[in-house]
């Protein structure tokens, strides 16, 4: 279903995006039009045909310097979508709308390279956001409402490059169904298959959605266990189903539904303990590590990192790395080893 999502919103996106350079101007060469939407000229008629499919009287001009244009004066119908592609076109373009969250955790040391990525995504953001209000407007008004209460109540969060690569499979009909009972304050009932398979039935009080690379939590507060949960909704087993029961917002106990997110992954499961002694200031590594561990002063110019991340995992060496700094590992004595063998590796691959 992922697959089918992003699929579905890249076309209905690039659909859109023709439209509105159609209307705006009155005849674009296809190469030109072509190079304007980042796509191949097969590619270009093909979107080109979708839009006739639904009305849109573009024109097209053969020959070298062909091209296409609107037909003057003609009246054009609304954009006509199904469920699934309303969707998949709100949750693409609102992940395009928070396209900077991805920027604040990032290890470049290059200052300019970074402002200019962080000024193109807010340029990418700022159209996305237009786009956005301009689909929502003329959806009908049941998918209209579904697609408010998606872009309303998710939060943006980031994680370390290795994991954003990961995609998961989630109903579009649970995601939207959570959206509108965290906005509405309503309890929802749901089956939830967790990491060790079992599984449970959670009555839960929505809070917000939170888009972590390519998966998608829930943060709420689970009624049976008496305590604040997050969610992964590609685990919700079939529907997730509002009881009609409001409630008064309880205080999350976490700066937003972001942080909660990330500081449960870290935190859980507990494998073991990774203490460190990094010469560089605090204040600096907090800023490039401080999301995976605890920084601490411990002198002039030097701290002490202390991480507790899930058995067997990697990423205490790659946070070591990116706080760009010598740094002598205090324990496990399994680190240390696994950074010699990671050691010989890179010197191997410098040969």
């Amino acid at each position: 279903m992922a697959g089918i999502i992003n699929n579905m919103a890249n076309t209905s996106s690039r659909a859109l995006r023709l439209l509105s350079l159609l209307q705006n101007h009155r005849y674009w060469p296809g190469t030109e039009l072509a190079e304007r939407l980042g796509v191949s000229p097969r590619t270009l008629r093909r979107d080109v045909d979708r839009l006739r499919e639904l009305g849109y009287p573009v024109e097209a001009h053969r020959g070298v310097d062909g091209g296409y244009h609107l037909a003057a004066g003609a009246a054009l119908p609304p954009l006509v979508v199904d469920d699934e592609e309303a969707i998949a076109l709100t949750v693409g373009l609102r992940l395009a709308t928070l396209g900077t969250a991805g920027l604040g955790g990032s290890a470049r040391t290059d200052r300019a390279l970074t402002d200019r990525a962080r000024s193109d995504a807010d340029t990418i953001a700022e159209a996305s956001a237009r786009a956005l209000a301009k689909v929502t407007a003329v959806l009908p008004a049941r998918l209209r409402r579904r697609a408010e209460a998606l872009a309303a109540m998710t939060e943006p969060a980031t994680w370390d490059a290795g994991r954003s690569g990961q995609r998961a499979d989630i109903d579009p009909d649970v995601l939207t169904t959570a959206a509108l009972a965290c906005r509405d304050s309503e309890r929802a009932r749901f089956d939830y298959t967790a990491a060790s398979g079992e599984r449970t039935r959670r009555e839960v009080e929505p809070h917000r959605l939170v888009v972590l690379d390519r998966r998608w939590y829930l943060v709420a507060y689970d009624l049976t266990r008496h305590d604040w949960r997050s969610f992964r909704l590609d685990r919700v087993a079939g529907p997730l189903e509002p009881t009609g029961a409001r409630f008064r917002q309880r205080e999350l106990p976490a700066a937003d539904a972001a942080e909660f997110v990330r500081r449960g992954i870290v935190s859980t499961p507990a494998g073991y303990q990774v203490e460190a002694i990094i010469e560089a200031p605090a204040a600096a590594v907090a800023e490039r590590i401080g999301r995976w561990a605890t920084v601490t002063e411990a002198g002039p110019a030097r701290c002490l990192v202390t991480m507790t991340p899930p058995a067997n995992g990697f990423w205490p060496l790659i946070a070591l790395g990116m706080a760009d700094a010598d740094f002598r590992v205090l324990s496990p004595p399994e680190l240390t080893e696994q950074i010699r063998v990671w050691g010989a590796r890179f010197t191997r691959a410098t040969a």
